[in-house]
């Protein structure tokens, strides 16, 4: 079953700031990738000096050429040697490894470069499973070791956030530790019937915590 067929363009400007969708990727029926930007997208060059993607310049244009084959030079090599420890941290199928937009939908396509994220719109089934890191974590002020690899997260629905409707806030032993980063937050609305399981996998943290990365599955 496809995971997703939507990527959706994430951009904030700087560590600390907030997230901002800016555009979609998505995937057709004929397999093609087209890329737009949001219409609310055109206040940020404004608000907060939103600079577009260096290939994808037009804030009003469908892209319908060359988009998968300029994005996906943001994921790694599949020739390095560690490329299979990559793929196990991001959960990928390895029966997909070769179709880009999906690794670039589950690696979020981050680099050290820019603040773009590329987050998928996960659809709902029983066997879904994908890596994410939580949000918000900057104003957490997390001390080292309150959470570890293997821990059991909790998860609240938070209608009443003012800046996003669908916020998933994340707790751990009755403390708020962080949120769903936005789009991942959506698949949560749809396992109604079946919660979903919150892992922690992997942590980065020096005084502070700096970064969880959380497995999220369906509950068996």
């Amino acid at each position: 079953m496809t995971d997703f067929s939507k990527i959706y363009l994430a951009w904030r400007k700087g560590k600390g700031s907030r997230r901002h969708i800016v555009g979609l990727l998505e995937r057709g029926a004929d397999n093609n990738v087209t890329f737009q930007y949001l219409p609310e997208t055109r206040n940020l060059v404004k608000t907060e000096g939103f600079i577009p993607y260096f290939e994808f310049q037009d804030l009003d244009k469908v892209y319908d050429s060359n988009v998968l084959q300029i994005f996906s030079h943001r994921l790694i090599k599949s020739e390095r040697p560690d490329i299979g420890s990559f793929y196990d941290f991001w959960e990928i199928d390895l029966s997909q490894a070769q179709d880009k937009f999906y690794v670039l939908g589950k690696t979020q396509g981050l680099t050290a470069s820019d603040n773009f994220e590329f987050l998928a719109e996960y659809i709902y089934h029983p066997d879904i499973h994908f890596l994410t890191d939580l949000s918000g974590l900057s104003y957490a002020n997390l001390p080292k070791g309150t959470v570890k690899p293997g821990d059991f997260l909790q998860y609240e629905f938070e209608g009443d956030n003012e800046f996003d409707k669908e916020a998933i806030k994340v707790m751990f032993r009755g403390r708020d530790i962080g949120y769903i980063k936005k789009i991942h937050c959506r698949i949560f609305h749809r396992a109604t019937e079946t919660p979903l399981n919150l892992q922690v996998k992997a942590v980065e943290q020096n005084g502070i915590i700096r970064k969880i990365f959380v497995k999220i599955s369906v509950q068996g």
